[in-house]
């Protein structure tokens, strides 16, 4: 009976896609497409685990199968990330325009990312004193204990570093081994290499025109390749959605999820609220925020489903071009740094959230002036060089944590909801992103007239 109902759920899923398809061939907008994915997604998620329950031979099963299209999706984007990072960030440099303004636009998206991620503490700080959060609501259990096991040795990896060696885990020693993606600094250190190959060509571009054109073109070519593959890929969007968050909906674990419901709500409270920041800083630079939300919206769901904030950058960057009317220089460095630097959620919301439940158990108030300085100060540092995959949150927070010397166990203790509230921290990680594009594009006057013409009649 397993494998009979395994192919019923595979053939539900399969129409869905169908209808889906159906769609798309009756020219239904992309965002309207995605969001109907999203909400089909989580009402069959829930079907399914009413009907065989999260544990079932057949959920493992049907799951299984659905991967292929959920995280299959994923895969091809995260196959594309490197590639499209390290000509993103090349192609910048041949781009005349923006090569007079590189350092301006590099310090504008840094300065917005860090300055949006101490923010973020703030509100972190805000909600955990709002919603009285303490360690003592949370109860250990096996899972928790084993996921304590997993974060001390982590954190062993980690702590022997520092911080001038943290810095130069940052830099390229091997870029062949960073393009694999091996250690969790790669895509930063990726930037940095295509960075100096950028600088490079400058310097030849004043000596020798003609290679300096030869090489442009060469890096012209292969961008374009490159971002027609992601158009083919992001294609593929609303059926990735639908089977990402059919599985988040039918496998999530809601008793754990109810017994920690307060540290859900706050979090998820801390999050609309900076989301809310996002929104006003948007609104600062005559950017429509309604106008934001809906183009933005594709995007913000996939990274909510997906819960990873490199694998979306592929459209991340699209957004803020075709969408935005970011250019596609300040849109590749803005998303692209926004992987590793300043991600508003998981650098800086949940380590805050964290550092200030922990501080009492070891006879630290947390809302001492000075605690709560060093604290935001800590975790704006500490933002740099953060992985922008699953599990970047636990590596940000045990940063911050060591870095107070307070007690790391608490990291553990979350498991049970951190798939939940991970979704909306890499939401809030891709919207910091694309902000910090649009108010550099606006502070330095340069933006796509056409999406600026189409958001006046949005508007009107």
């Amino acid at each position: 009976m397993t494998m009979l109902w395994t192919v019923v759920n595979i053939a539900v899923l399969a129409a869905m896609i169908y209808g889906l398809y159906s769609l798309q061939k009756k020219h239904v907008s992309f965002s309207k497409r995605v969001f109907l994915a999203l909400g089909v997604g989580i009402v069959f998620g829930f079907a399914l685990q009413y009907i065989y329950g999260p544990t079932s031979a057949v959920m493992k099963t049907s799951m299984d199968w659905f991967n292929i299209v959920g995280k299959g999706y994923v895969k091809l984007l995260q196959m594309i990330v490197t590639p499209l990072v390290f000509l993103s960030i090349l192609s910048a440099f041949t781009k005349v325009k923006l090569t007079q303004n590189v350092g301006k636009i590099s310090s504008l998206i840094i300065g917005s990312l860090v300055v949006t991620t101490a923010i973020a503490a703030v509100i972190g700080i805000g909600s955990s004193y709002a919603f009285h959060l303490e360690t003592i609501q949370i109860e250990q259990g096996n899972a928790e204990a084993a996921r304590a096991e997993q974060v001390e040795q982590r954190l062993n990896d980690i702590q022997g570093l520092t911080f001038p060696q943290k810095i130069l885990e940052l830099l390229p020693a091997n870029p062949f081994l960073d393009f694999t993606g091996e250690r969790a600094t790669s895509i930063i250190a990726v930037v940095i290499f295509a960075a100096i190959l950028g600088v490079a060509y400058l310097g030849v571009k004043r000596k020798n025109p003609e290679q300096a054109d030869r090489f442009a073109g060469i890096v012209e070519t292969f961008y374009a390749i490159i971002m027609r593959v992601v158009t083919l890929i992001l294609r593929l969007t609303p059926y990735g959605v639908l089977a990402l968050i059919t599985r988040v909906a039918a496998t999530s674990d809601y008793a754990a999820i109810w017994k920690l419901g307060t540290f859900v709500v706050a979090s998820y409270a801390a999050l609309l609220l900076m989301f809310v920041v996002h929104l006003l800083l948007v609104a600062a630079v005559k950017v429509n925020p309604i106008f934001y939300v809906r183009k933005a919206f594709p995007a913000l769901s996939f990274a909510f489903t997906s819960r990873t904030s490199a694998g979306t950058l592929p459209l991340t960057v699209k957004t803020q071009t075709d969408e935005l009317g970011v250019p596609e220089g300040i849109a590749n460095f803005a998303g692209t740094f926004g992987v590793s630097i300043g991600q508003n959620g998981c650098a800086g919301i949940y380590p805050a959230m964290l550092a200030m439940m922990a501080a009492p158990s070891v006879g630290i108030d947390p809302f001492t002036p000075s605690f709560i300085l060093t604290l935001i100060a800590v975790v704006a540092i500490s933002s740099f060089g953060v992985a922008g995959v699953g599990g970047g949150a636990t590596f940000a927070s045990l940063l911050v944590l060591s870095t107070l010397n307070l007690p790391i166990a608490l990291v553990a203790l979350l498991i049970s909801v951190e798939p939940l509230i991970d979704m909306g921290r890499t939401a809030l990680n891709v919207s910091g992103s694309m902000v910090a594009g649009i108010l550099t594009s606006r502070i330095t006057k340069d933006v796509n007239p056409i999406v600026s013409t189409e958001q006046s009649h949005a508007e009107a």
